[in-house]
């Protein structure tokens, strides 16, 4: 558990500093930037597993040979690469605040998942806690007179991402190099079409600019790692609520950074929404309580 606790930490504590990363490539569209993300997590990864136990090829060949399990890392290589997309396009085009939003939501998304798919039982101060989140989403989608589609997607598809990982038992490094294997191809192929049509933009980057690009899968494989390592060690709920660190640091750069406009109705509906995490989190830490004092 307290391994459990320190990786999640750390994931969140990068994920919240990301949005500084890919605003450095702010001239290179989302559809480029995600595949150079995933081809070089994935030779990132492959080196990491090449330098490691041989044993983890051993697992790698089963994922791939046991169609339920080659399923499900298939559905958590879709979610995350779809996460990623959306984020990186949100980050570039001035949406940093509906981002940390997102993740704001995602405790509650998957308190939602955790009663549907794995029994798991709200008490009515967590039911309470989701009825605020969802107040706070609604006064957004009020504000903005549409759907909040980037908060909304950004959040479904990284709690079903962490639910998905808890249906599979694999080691860390093996499922990250099955993850990003799955969307590998597309990424290449993606690449290639984009260099001779002649509408890459990345290979003309200046050569730091270029590095820190091609260093995306460092920067995108250890958090995944570190996330990894946290969900088989921690209760949905548990880790669904650490989460809140990310959206945090990247509220506070959306504000002091990159100077995005913070209206009256947003900070109303951040306040449900922080709310909605005090209510969740007093509630969470009074179950155990009472369950040891009727114990004794």
């Amino acid at each position: 558990m307290k391994k459990g606790l320190g990786y999640a930490i750390i994931a969140y504590t990068a994920w919240g500093l990301l949005p500084l990363y890919w605003k450095y490539f702010g001239s290179v569209a989302a559809g480029e930037i995600l595949s150079h993300r995933v081809v070089w997590s994935f030779v990132f990864m492959a080196l990491l597993l090449l330098l490691g136990r041989r044993s983890q090829w051993g697992e790698l060949k089963k994922i791939a040979t046991n169609g339920k399990t080659a399923l499900l890392v298939g559905t958590s290589s879709i979610l995350i690469s779809t996460n990623w997309l959306i984020f990186i396009w949100a980050v570039n085009n001035g949406h940093v605040i509906e981002t940390s939003l997102g993740y704001y939501i995602t405790p509650m998304m998957n308190v939602l998942l955790g009663v549907l798919f794995l029994n798991e039982k709200p008490t009515r101060g967590q039911w309470f806690a989701i009825f605020l989140a969802c107040a706070g989403v609604l006064l957004v989608a009020v504000d903005y007179g549409s759907f909040p589609w980037i908060s909304l997607s950004l959040s479904g598809t990284f709690a079903l991402y962490g639910l998905v990982k808890k249906r599979v038992a694999y080691d860390a490094s093996v499922g990250l190099v099955g993850e990003t294997a799955v969307v590998f191809p597309i990424a290449v192929a993606y690449l290639v079409y984009l260099h001779f049509a002649h509408q890459d933009t990345a290979w003309q980057l200046p050569p730091v600019s270029l590095t820190l690009l091609l260093l995306a899968g460092v920067a995108t494989a250890l958090p995944l790692l570190w996330f990894a390592k946290a969900a088989v060690r921690l209760p949905l709920t548990m880790l669904g609520f650490i989460q809140y660190i990310g959206p945090s640091i990247t509220l506070l750069l959306s504000i002091f950074v990159f100077n995005e406009t913070f209206t009256p109705v947003m900070l109303g509906s951040f306040t449900l929404i922080w709310s909605a995490l005090i209510v969740y989190a007093w509630v969470s830490m009074r179950v155990p309580q009472q369950l040891a004092a009727n114990a004794k």
